[in-house]
């Protein structure tokens, strides 16, 4: 039976190297892909956020440098 199995994978490798190849290829464009995707939508996060940290400051009628004395008056009190 082992005699059978080694002449098979002796007769196939090519084969079978180029199968896995092909699995290998195809999960790293799945995962580069992945990791586009997710870069794209942080991306897309942060500058929504700057937009909604821009709309927030301009509610509140501050701009960056008193925004950010506020924001060293409050990280001091905390520590």
């Amino acid at each position: 039976m082992g005699a059978i199995i080694a002449a098979l994978i002796g007769q196939f490798w090519p084969y079978i190297l180029a199968g896995v190849m092909a699995l290998a290829g195809i999960w790293t464009a799945y995962s580069k892909g992945k990791a586009s995707q997710k870069a794209k939508l942080d991306a897309e996060r942060l500058a929504a956020r700057s937009e909604a940290d821009k709309i927030d400051q301009a509610v509140a009628g501050m701009t960056d440098a008193e925004v950010l004395k506020e924001q060293a008056k409050w990280s001091r009190r905390k520590s």
